[in-house]
């Protein structure tokens, strides 16, 4: 499993979020198998978004796409996107709450 993290700025998060929406069904054929965002706290527009792949090769022929690309400008997607891939190497006990 492969999670792609990208962080983009966009003109109006509410605009991004509905084409986002609106690509789902594409993304799921282009082999995401899972996805979440978020935003910064101090800035609603600076968004965080990450998606599951089973390859790298298949996040990397996601992003390097001419849909993601034409959906990110239909969004508002201002400036270049960070894009970075990686594999997990570590996950903590389910809780992190102290035993009684």
């Amino acid at each position: 499993m492969v999670r792609l993290f990208a962080r983009i700025n966009v003109a109006d998060f509410e605009t991004w979020r509905e084409v986002y929406d609106e690509f789902y069904g594409e993304r799921g054929a282009m082999g995401v198998l899972g996805a979440a965002a978020f935003q910064l706290v101090d800035d609603p527009n600076d968004v965080t978004i990450w998606h599951d792949f089973e390859t790298a090769e298949v996040a990397r022929a996601f992003v390097s796409s001419d849909a993601l690309r034409n959906v990110m400008q239909r969004a508002g997607v201002q400036g270049e996107p960070q894009f970075w891939f990686t594999s997990e190497s570590w996950r903590p006990a389910p809780s992190f709450a102290p035993s009684l």
